[in-house]
């Protein structure tokens, strides 16, 4: 291990160096500043004579100023600048060359204007004031609405809510999903425009539609009553009741019962949609279905529709089930 070194007791003496501190150096931004060389004491800066203009002072004389200088030297009659403020018309009676060049509106207020004579111009103010005129003074009758108001009572169908054919809304609220109103009134305008330009049915014999319907090839004409007579011609009549242990051990017993316009209607249309969703599609579109719809509408006013079968089972069901109807004696 090394001796240690006593600065005290060491024979040889320790030099200590002390360095002198440096200077602290102004940032580098400041020592790139520009400086200015030349001081006033140098060389000082020229003076202004006394009353002489600044250097901004030094512009060009107005026009009318121009003017008059120049006619002052020329001889000639000059604009007058003492009178500020001269009204136009003043000044287009002096010169006779500006009168041709000015407006109309101006050449009639120069000119004197006579008692009869009239403003061949008409402002904003004039024609508001033509357009006031109070039925009093005038000879204005009042003629009322440009139709004639409807009679009372107003007919079913004048009614917003009611302005459709009862068959066209229920059929379009049965053909609604999901609350898309907008989509199945759609798709009921594609099947009634099917319909219309569909070629006219032709009507079955041994399936006929229900009495005093009009011809097959009328009802491509009307497209309303084509949709009514297809759907009130296989609507059923009755529908099956189950009536639970009525037959004893049970046994739910079958009872018929009659429906109502609605309800039959209702029963027709959901079973044409049904068959109507089954048939294959023939193409993409969103009017795909409405034609399968259509078509199925078709084929039931021309007898080929499985629909007329579904109808006769249970009409003839119906019928074997009356037996189970009891009538109540008084």
């Amino acid at each position: 291990m090394p001796p240690r070194l006593h600065l005290f007791r060491s024979r040889i003496p320790a030099r200590i160096v002390v360095r002198a501190s440096q200077q602290a150096r102004s940032p580098l931004s400041l020592r790139l500043a520009p400086q200015r060389c030349i001081t006033s004491n140098e060389k000082p800066l020229p003076k202004a004579d006394e009353g002489a203009p600044g250097p901004n002072q030094e512009q060009l004389p107005h026009v009318s100023e121009e003017a008059a200088s120049m006619s002052r030297i020329t001889g000639e009659g000059g604009p007058e600048i003492e009178e500020q403020g001269t009204p136009v018309d003043e000044v287009l009676k002096r010169d006779e060359t500006s009168q041709k060049k000015v407006p109309k509106v101006l050449q009639e207020q120069i000119q004197p204007s006579s008692p009869n004579s009239t403003r061949s111009f008409s402002t904003w103010a004039r024609a508001r004031q033509e357009a006031i005129i109070s039925f009093e003074d005038s000879g204005l009758q009042t003629t009322g609405h440009n139709f004639d108001l409807p009679a009372l009572p107003l007919a079913p169908n004048m009614h917003l809510k009611y302005r459709y054919a009862p068959i066209v809304k229920q059929v379009t609220n049965l053909l609604m999903r999901d609350g898309k109103l907008s989509v199945a009134q759609r798709n009921m305008a594609m099947i009634l425009n099917h319909l219309r330009t569909a070629s006219p049915p032709t009507v079955n014999p041994e399936r006929p539609l229900l009495p005093g319907s009009p011809p097959a090839s009328h009802l491509p004409l009307n497209p309303i009553l084509y949709l009514t007579l297809a759907i009130d011609s296989v609507a059923p009549l009755l529908r099956i009741r189950a009536q639970k242990g009525m037959a004893g051990g049970g046994v739910a017993l079958q009872m018929p019962v009659p429906l109502a316009l609605r309800q039959r209607r209702r029963q027709a249309v959901m079973w044409i949609l049904d068959t109507a969703s089954k048939k294959p599609s023939r193409g993409s579109g969103r009017g795909g279905f409405a034609q399968k719809v259509a078509e199925e509408i078709i084929a039931i006013v021309e007898g080929r529709s499985g629909v007329w079968d579904r109808r006769g089972g249970i009409h003839k069901l119906a019928v074997s089930a009356r037996a189970n109807l009891t009538v109540r004696r008084r």
